[in-house]
């Protein structure tokens, strides 16, 4: 036997029995660890919440229902608003608080019967959307069409729904138009016809908002 023979079979044997050369031809286990950490800071960075303060002064709720004779229109007040979505995913939070006790149309009598028995605001204050999705993509910049994804809150129940949107992004905020239907007879509410006087079933509503980031 020669001398660089007995040499190497007097070097110890790996776990596995794996020459330590032959495994240090893949990527060392510790740059395989910091590639990863980069990985997911890269993408945690990509995938960063945008939080929006929804502004009440700026923020007006319509409500539109239809009768036989004409077309009642009236308004809401927003009491807070915040917001927060992810731009990749389309991950969304928050709430948007109306209060329902602001409900008005222009007639008392007809606001009077619609506080006390549709919408029985004295025991339901609040109507509440909270987003849990948006889907589609919000530019950084001009225009986009989306729909809102979330729980609709009113009456006491809460209901699944999606809302379309169109959101103008400019200047550090967000001015965004939403528009949809509350089937509030089908939801449990009291429909408010009588013999003679005939209404939907359901009310539109549309909200204008103007929304700035906090960061």
């Amino acid at each position: 036997m020669t001398k660089l023979s007995r040499l190497v079979d007097k070097q110890p044997c790996r776990p596995g029995g794996a020459d330590p050369l032959v495994r240090g031809r893949g990527r060392p286990p510790h740059l395989a660890l910091l590639l990863a950490a980069l990985t997911v800071a890269a993408a945690s960075l990509d995938s960063q919440d945008t939080v929006l303060q929804i502004d009440p002064a700026q923020t007006k709720v319509e409500f539109t229902l239809g009768d036989v004779l004409h077309t009642v229109h009236g308004t809401f007040r927003l009491k807070r608003g915040e917001m927060r979505f992810d731009a990749v995913s389309g991950r969304a939070s928050g709430e948007l608080v109306v209060d329902a006790t602001s409900a008005e149309s222009g007639s008392g009598a007809r606001d009077k019967h619609m506080h006390k028995d549709v919408l029985e605001s004295d025991r339901y204050p609040e109507i509440v959307f909270r987003p849990d999705r948006v889907v589609g993509k919000v530019a950084a910049q001009g225009v986009s069409q989306v729909r809102l994804h979330g729980m609709f809150s009113i009456h006491g129940a809460e209901h699944e729904i999606e809302m379309p949107a169109e959101v103008e992004a400019g200047d550090g905020q967000y001015r965004a138009t939403v528009t949809f239907a509350v089937p509030f007879v089908q939801w449990g509410m009291k429909d408010p016809s009588t013999l003679f006087l005939r209404v939907d079933k359901h009310v539109d509503i549309t909200i204008h908002t103007v929304a700035k980031v906090a960061r």
